[in-house]
């Protein structure tokens, strides 16, 4: 049996009641749209957020596009899985987080006075606790990178005041984690360290240097995942730049290797 193809759609609403109707007929018509859960859809939403991140810092708008068409389907497609388990329906799904928006906008939609975006979050965070959340960081979850973790922790209670105002401080700690780290791993003294104690000393130093970052702006997660680009960029050429000469990397020196890899910092894309 064939069915009828939506035709495209120029305004939000038509457009979106156009994914609903081609995603419910998939669920109906297709094999392994029907046999889908929450579960087994699980994984590849978290690839496709992924895949949209890189397009994101690749500043790749085509790709952007592409991404988040393909998000926007899994969020509708959990939301139909909801709504033939008799949970809950997109239209709450929709009619929640608006709500959600409204009451913990009241500067917009209320008659509370803001100055900034600290207090936007500052409050944002006290509403979340009288809405019934137990911590400042109850909403933070458990499943996230560690990376990313450190810094919506120290993002979160910032917006109940637990900060330093001065950078100065900030990096100040970090100057005192790392010479903490040092202190508990002598290089030039390896078989002496206590290994469980230094890797907690290096978490609290890859901990203040995330707040560091926090504090001047830049995103440590963004900042890390273009060095990885960067580094599989460079590496990628001097790959190729062994082969061209008929070598191996295992078989080089790293000072040969390093020759390549000077080139490649010229012209190998940053």
């Amino acid at each position: 049996m064939s069915y009828p193809i939506p035709a495209s759609e120029s305004t939000p609403a038509a457009a979106f009641q156009r994914l609903l109707d081609v995603l419910y007929t998939l669920r109906v018509a297709c094999p392994w749209d029907k046999k889908q859960t929450m579960e087994s859809l699980r994984h590849l939403t978290i690839e496709e957020l992924y895949e949209l991140t890189d397009a994101i810092l690749d500043e790749d708008y085509p790709e952007i596009k592409k991404e988040l068409g393909d998000v926007m389907m899994h969020l509708v497609f959990y939301a139909r899985i909801a709504e033939e388990e008799n949970r809950f329906t997109i239209v709450d799904v929709l009619n929640s987080i608006c709500d959600k928006l409204i009451n913990r906008h009241p500067h917009v939609y209320g008659d509370i006075d803001v100055k900034n975006d600290e207090e936007v979050k500052q409050n944002w965070e006290t509403i979340k606790l009288k809405e019934g959340n137990k911590s400042v960081l109850s909403g933070v979850p458990k499943g996230l990178p560690a990376l990313v973790k450190a810094y919506r922790i120290q993002d979160k209670v910032r917006g109940v005041g637990f900060d330093w105002e001065d950078k100065k401080e900030v990096w100040a700690k970090v100057e005192e984690e790392l010479a903490e780290f040092k202190a508990e791993y002598d290089i030039d003294n390896p078989e002496q360290a206590d290994m469980s104690k230094a890797e907690g000393e290096f978490g609290d130093l890859l901990f203040s240097l995330i707040n560091y970052a926090r504090h001047i702006g830049i995103n440590p997660e963004n900042a890390l995942e273009r060095t990885n680009k960067k580094f599989i960029s460079r590496f990628t050429y001097v790959e190729q730049k062994a082969e061209e000469s008929g070598r191996k990397l295992q078989d080089m020196t790293l000072e040969e290797m390093d020759i390549f890899w000077n080139e490649a910092k010229k012209v190998a894309q940053p």
